[in-house]
């Protein structure tokens, strides 16, 4: 038997990365990370199916996530990287901004925001 639990769909033989439950009682299907072991009346899915997976009408679909996968970064996580490293690129600027007051404080430091700061090469 293969250690990888596979997807239960029909003719799926991707890996399982979720597993849905059914709660009749209360008309819900419970989609969450895949389960430690497979259960006998749960069914496990893969990447594909889970993010396909609709539920009957009148039904509802709860998706768990999954708290140990990494986050994705958002559009505004990488707006503001980018931001950041586009004023480092920029340091005589934001030096004439700030009246030099960065480079008294540690004669290495060209630019900072906020916690970020940007050093001069020790070459230099």
């Amino acid at each position: 038997m293969s250690p990888v639990r596979r997807c239960s769909r029909t003719a799926c033989g991707r890996p399982a990365v979720a597993t849905l439950t059914y709660v009749y009682a209360d008309s819900t299907a419970v989609l969450g990370p895949l389960a430690t072991y497979a259960e006998p009346h749960c069914y496990d899915l893969c990447a594909e199916h889970s993010e396909r997976l609709t539920a009957p009408r009148g039904w509802e679909v709860v998706r768990l996530l999954d708290g140990s996968a990494p986050a994705r970064p958002s559009g505004d996580d990488l707006e503001a990287l980018a931001n950041a490293v586009r004023e480092a690129a920029r340091p005589h600027q934001r030096a004439a901004e700030s009246g030099g007051s960065a480079r008294a404080a540690d004669p290495m430091e060209v630019a900072r925001r906020g916690h970020l700061r940007v050093l001069r090469s020790p070459d230099n």
